[in-house]
This record gives C-alpha cells, structure tokens and sequence, in this order.
C-alpha cells in the first residue's frame, strides 16, 4: 500500500471515528460533515435521511441512533432483496442500512456489516443488542480486505463508501470475490461528472466529506468490468446536486459532482441454477 494511500485511509478512518464520538455526545460531525448531518436531533437526521430516499416506516424500523443522516441515497431502492438472502454491507457505519436490508431478508436471512472504523463498530452492536436483531453481525474491516470467506453474500449493498477508498479497483475485486455466482451489487455512491481542479481533489475535508474521491463515471464502469462484473449499469441522479451543494458550501463541488445508483452482477459460470 503506497504511503499516499494510507495517509488517505488514515485521515478517513480518523474522520469517521469523530463521526461515531460526536453522535454520543450529540455534536456535529467535524470534518466528515460533508456526507454527514450527525445531531443530537432525531428530525434533522430524519430529514436527511428522507430527502435521500429513505421512507418514514423505514426510519421507524430501526433503533434510534442508528439513522446518523449519513449516506448519498437509499441502496435498498435498487437491491430487490429476498427473504433468506445473506447480504454484505460495506462501510455499515452505525448500522442503518443493514437493519433495513435485515427486515427484508427475514429471520432465515443475514446481514454482514463491515466497517473500518472501531467506534462506528462499537455504535452499530449496541444499536443490533438494542434492537434484537439476530440476523446481523458487524465485522472489523477494510472493504479493500473484506473480513469475509469467498462466494458467501448474494448482494452487495452500500452508501456512500467506495468513493472513500483510496483502491477502488481493489474495493470491486474483493466484492466480486464474496459474492455467490450470480450475486449482486446495488450500490448508491458519488461519481464525477467532470475532472475536479486539483486544489479540491487534494483537500483533505473534501476527501472526508465524500466528494474528492469520486471518480468519473466511465472510469468507474472500467473499473468494475476489470473486476469481473456484468450487466453495469451506473445511473447518475442530477437532482442530488441540490444536497451536495450544502456538503460544501461555496465550493461548487456540484459542478463535478453527483450521488448515482450503481448495480452489476457476478457472471454465473455456467451454473444454470444460479441465473
């Protein structure tokens, strides 16, 4: 790992673990604000979280505290998930997503959360003890370096994340990796719709905050083919602009950036039963 990429790594693991300690304590989120509404106010987390997609029955299905306003859109829109279904949620955070995705997939289903950052695993077991939720567990892990056997999820989900990493190249390896034959991926993210000046790329809050690391579209359907994905089809969504703006205001960053839903499948092999 280049020293550039781990400084990166660093700064984000760093940025989020204030995320995770100012959510305790009811403050602002710092440096990760920029894809972050952290409060000590249940509604502002919950206007966040509806204006990105998510419904009011999906907020009441989850224990309080585990809808930190963060994220770029709702994965679960584009999932299909299906009773039974074991699922893999890169960078969980506290847990939202993966309590949502575990109503769907039902007792005889799972959830994996994986997420770099302790404190944020620490928040997302209390919320799944707080909650009763049996069918889902949280690992400690890079999602470069997945904590998880191969062929073991039929999707992918997650929100917000991949932009984080400084490999995304390696990100998709690893989720081809665990994912079954036929397996999917239903991701919502920022992409770049035009080359970032270099001040803004550099910035390190910017970098935090979600918009720095996004990559531009073509690139990142190159990077997901590499992988060994088919059926990639990455819909950018015009209308998120209007939210990214207030990531960094004065910025501009909506001029190059935007949230879009990403999906993909792991080709079946020629294994008839799993397509």
């Amino acid at each position: 790992m280049s020293t550039e990429a781990d400084r990166i790594r660093q700064h984000v693991r760093k940025s989020y673990a204030d995320v995770a300690e100012a959510s305790e304590q009811g403050n602002c989120c710092g440096e990760a604000a920029g894809c972050c509404g952290v409060s000590d106010d249940a509604a502002i987390n919950a206007l966040i979280s509806t204006r990105l997609g998510y419904s009011e029955q999906d907020l009441d299905k989850v224990p309080s505290g585990a809808d930190m306003g963060l994220g770029c859109g709702n994965p679960r829109a584009i999932a299909s998930l299906r009773p039974g279904e074991t699922v893999i949620d890169l960078g969980s955070g506290g847990g939202f997503d993966a309590f949502l995705a575990a109503h769907e997939v039902g007792k005889h289903g799972h959830v994996i959360g994986v997420d770099m950052t302790p404190a944020m695993l620490s928040k997302a077991r209390a919320n799944a003890e707080k909650g009763q939720f049996g069918n889902v567990e949280f690992r400690l892990g890079e999602i470069e370096h997945l904590p998880v056997a191969d062929n073991t999820a039929d999707i992918i989900i997650s929100n917000c994340v991949i932009n984080l990493s400084p490999d995304k190249e390696q990100v998709f390896r690893e989720a081809f990796r665990v994912l079954k034959q036929g397996g999917r991926l239903a991701v919502s993210d920022v992409v770049a719709t035009a080359e970032m000046p270099a001040e803004m790329k550099n910035d390190p809050q910017l970098h935090a905050g979600c918009m720095a690391g996004a990559s531009l579209i073509d690139e990142l359907e190159s990077m997901i083919a590499a992988a060994g994905f088919e059926q990639i089809h990455i819909q950018p969504k015009d209308e998120s602009r209007e939210f990214i703006r207030d990531w960094a205001p004065g910025r501009s960053v909506e001029d190059y950036v935007v949230s879009a839903y990403i999906t993909a499948v792991k080709p079946c092999g020629g294994v008839a039963a799993c397509c």
